[in-house]
């Protein structure tokens, strides 16, 4: 039975200006120290590092001799005497009470601990991720953590400031959002029925509603077979649609929206465990169109036929020459999905053909991608038409469109993709608790 903690403290409220005061801690043990008659134990827990410092001489014998024995990683609470001390992590040390001390070991952990949460001994990234729950105790593995909530949070401050309503969407649909094949199918009682590889179509109709500013922070899901570190096949996303805008206006938002994430961060003093400095992107963002793209790539060497999308060769050419975030307008209407304004030709398929749609890119990968949607009811039936998709499929979107649907622009942003980018890792499973990939399926 726990008896009560009083006066819990974690490890950054207290200072050596508390020289004196009684406090608790409880965490975890994460290195100790015995010098024979002094025995240090450092003390983690999610703030930071505490020393407890037990002289010999000082402490009951049972006290000393069951912090001596505490193995790594166990769980403890421990009351003690704050004391200033320059040598001590933070400034200060806690020294249990004679005859009033208490060290209580909550949890004791096994001597064969999966991996070193020290970083003193590194470890693969399989090995980290099969022991996710130890690997977050590490000092950097934690702060990549706490810099996704942080994201997450000034992401919806951002919207939210701007009058924006937070939706939530299906996750399991009946039928494709944008008609690929990437989609994982589950038994829905006597129907079959599959993941949702977006939001898209649901953020389309809540325009038709009367909200004029949703978004959404939602997982989706792609069975795609890519097994790089850049890809996952379930992910988080960030889908933004606005009514009465046009495809410019969405851009400038999600620029605006980087540019605060950034600065939301950069002040995070956790960001020098993970051995990152962030500089805040300057906006406007530079603006490329599909055919200067092109242009580059051949001038690079690299063959590449216009209306295709961009490999990750050509991706990383154009980060190369651009440097920083950069747009990518005006795509091959043929290669993106039918909600896509289509602003070329009235001949599509026939030319080159474009459409209102943009990549958001970092030089080293895709971030987002939005478009200015198509919001006639007779145009969006005749392109899901000529994308050789089934009407019926799409009755229930469709009927949104019958009513009074007016412009709308949007776009959605991976959040993986982003804390990558920002935190400069080389690996995206870095950034996600538990992935999902064509591999993994536990923990």
């Amino acid at each position: 039975m726990l008896l009560p903690i009083e006066n819990r403290r974690y490890a950054n409220e207290i200072t050596a200006d508390d020289d004196g005061e009684r406090v608790s801690i409880a965490g975890w043990v994460h290195e100790k120290r015995d010098l024979g008659g002094v025995l240090f134990l450092i003390i983690r827990d999610r703030a930071g590092y505490v020393q407890i410092t037990l002289q010999k001489r000082r402490v009951e014998k049972e006290l000393f001799e069951k912090a001596k024995k505490v193995p790594r990683e166990s769980v403890v609470v421990i009351d003690g005497i704050v004391k200033s001390e320059k040598k001590a992590p933070n400034g200060y040390e806690i020294i249990p009470i004679p005859g009033h001390g208490r060290i209580e070991i909550l949890s004791v952990a096994l001597h064969n601990l999966p991996l070193d949460t020290t970083g003193k001994v590194g470890a693969e990234l399989d090995t980290r991720l099969d022991a996710r729950f130890m690997d977050v105790r590490t000092e950097r593995t934690k702060h990549i953590f706490i810099i996704r909530s942080m994201v997450q949070r000034a992401i919806r401050d951002f919207l939210s400031e701007r009058n924006f309503i937070e939706i939530n969407t299906p996750k399991i649909v009946s039928s494709a959002t944008e008609g690929g094949t990437a989609l994982f199918p589950i038994s829905y009682f006597e129907r079959e029925a599959f993941l949702n590889q977006s939001p898209q179509l649901y953020k389309q109709m809540l325009i038709a509603s009367g909200f004029d500013r949703v978004y959404e922070i939602a997982p989706i899901f792609r069975a795609e077979e890519h097994d790089t570190t850049k890809h996952l096949n379930e992910a988080a996303s960030v889908d933004v649609e606005v009514a009465f805008v046009s495809d410019e206006t969405v851009m400038k938002l999600l620029e605006e929206l980087i540019a605060h994430v950034y600065s939301t961060v950069s002040l995070y003093p956790g960001l020098k465990s993970i051995n990152v400095q962030l500089e805040v992107p300057k906006i406007p963002f530079k603006r490329l169109r599909y055919d200067e793209a092109i242009e580059i790539i051949l001038d690079a060497g690299e063959q590449i036929e216009w209306g295709v999308d961009l490999s990750s060769s050509a991706e990383r050419i154009l980060g190369e020459a651009m440097g920083e975030h950069y747009f990518i307008t005006d795509w091959p209407y043929t290669i993106k999905p039918f909600y896509v304004q289509f602003t070329g030709s009235k001949d599509k398929g026939k030319g080159k053909d474009t459409c209102d749609a943009f990549d958001l890119m970092h030089p080293r990968l895709e971030l987002a991608s939005g478009s200015q949607r198509v919001h006639s009811y007779e145009l969006l039936k005749e392109n899901i038409e000529s994308k050789g998709l089934s009407v019926d499929s799409f009755e229930f979107y469709l009927n949104a469109f019958r009513y009074g649907m007016p412009p709308h622009a949007g776009w959605g942003l991976g959040i993986e993709r982003l804390l990558m980018s920002m935190l400069e890792l080389d690996n995206i499973r870095e950034v996600v608790l538990f992935p999902r990939d064509r591999r993994r399926l536990v923990p």
